[in-house]
């Protein structure tokens, strides 16, 4: 694991830790009925690319399990987990890269995976011109805005570049300083030839003139276990009833977004994008759709597990494979189809 994780992830054990073994210790889920079970959900981004979650919120499916769900943006993989860890969320929804660094850096209470939302990456790559004969070739002398390093934007990123024959550290230059959700604003004042954005800032480049999409790294990845919901491990077992319940509304949106139009999809989830025209929002969800985003279950798989865990070994971040059957559970999101 590259330097920068360990002193990130020591930090974070230490602290963060400290500070859960104090607030993790809740009541066990009982069988009083009827009171909303409250859990706070941090996510490490609010985008269009998680609809399900949002048409689950929309359409009531949390309420419908007993869920009184309070809404995180994390802004970022490190700083979920970290807030997890120190029990101010209790479910984390991010690249499940952060459960392997943590477990790696051999936390007791570590987070469990136990839903996978996404199987495609979900960013683009933007350029400066329009080009329908876009090869990955053509990045080769470009300078491109990237990713920070261990995080699954950038590790996808890197892996499309060397099934492309394209070395990442000498073949092209990637400007990792930009922080999250910036470089959309950065490019639009820079000298980049590129970008890797996430909606909506992909599509927002284009409609200001700014940039135009050239190529879905989710696509050109193949499929990929990019995003998933974790938890504590002492938290999955002190509420294996609230994750349940959680699980079982996250499918409900899961099934909802599988079986229903663009538009339709687009109408649920815009007053969770309230700033973003429904025309954008019909666009992006489309987009999503036509590069098969998401699962029709939630079951994180071993083989899907396996693959993120070579991505990191590929990237440097991982220095050997970690148990998946200590971080991923798939008890709650087989029984949430059954």
């Amino acid at each position: 694991m590259k330097k920068r994780y360990k002193a990130l992830f020591a930090a974070l054990l230490t602290g963060a830790l400290a500070a859960g073994c104090l607030a993790g210790c809740g009541k066990m889920d009982g069988t009083a009925g009827g009171k909303m079970k409250k859990v706070t959900l941090n996510e490490v981004a609010h985008s269009i690319f998680y609809a399900p979650q949002y048409a689950a919120i929309e359409l009531g499916y949390f309420e419908e399990e007993g869920i009184d769900l309070t809404l995180v943006n994390g802004a970022g993989a490190d700083k979920v987990m970290t807030a997890m860890l120190a029990g101010d969320a209790d479910i984390g929804f991010m690249g499940s890269e952060a459960s392997i660094y943590t477990y790696a850096q051999g936390a007791e209470d570590y987070a469990v995976n136990f839903a996978q939302l996404t199987q495609r990456a979900g960013n683009f790559l933007v350029g400066r011109q329009p080009d329908p004969d876009f090869n990955w070739q053509k990045l080769k002398g470009s300078r491109v805005l990237g990713g920070r390093a261990g995080g699954m934007p950038q590790m996808v990123f890197e892996y499309i570049l060397k099934k492309n024959g394209i070395d990442p550290k000498t073949d092209l230059t990637i400007d990792q300083s930009i922080q999250f959700g910036l470089t959309a604003a950065a490019f639009t004042s820079d000298q980049s030839d590129y970008t890797v954005e996430f909606e909506p800032f992909a599509t927002g480049l284009e409609l200001e003139g700014n940039g135009y999409v050239v190529a879905s790294l989710g696509t050109d990845s193949g499929y990929v276990p990019y995003t998933a919901y974790c938890a504590k491990k002492s938290y999955l077992a002190m509420h294996p009833e609230r994750i349940q319940s959680f699980t079982n509304a996250i499918q409900k949106g899961m099934d909802y977004v599988n079986s229903h139009s663009a538009e339709e999809i687009a109408k649920v989830i815009q007053p969770q994008f309230a700033e973003t025209p429904l025309e954008n929002i019909t666009k992006i969800v489309k987009r999503y759709q036509d590069q098969d985003t998401w699962k029709k279950d939630l079951v994180f798989e071993q083989s899907n597990f396996e693959l993120l865990e070579n991505i990191l070994k590929e990237a440097g971040e991982l220095e050997k494979q970690v148990p998946y059957e200590k971080l991923v559970t798939t008890e709650f999101a087989k029984k949430a189809v059954e």
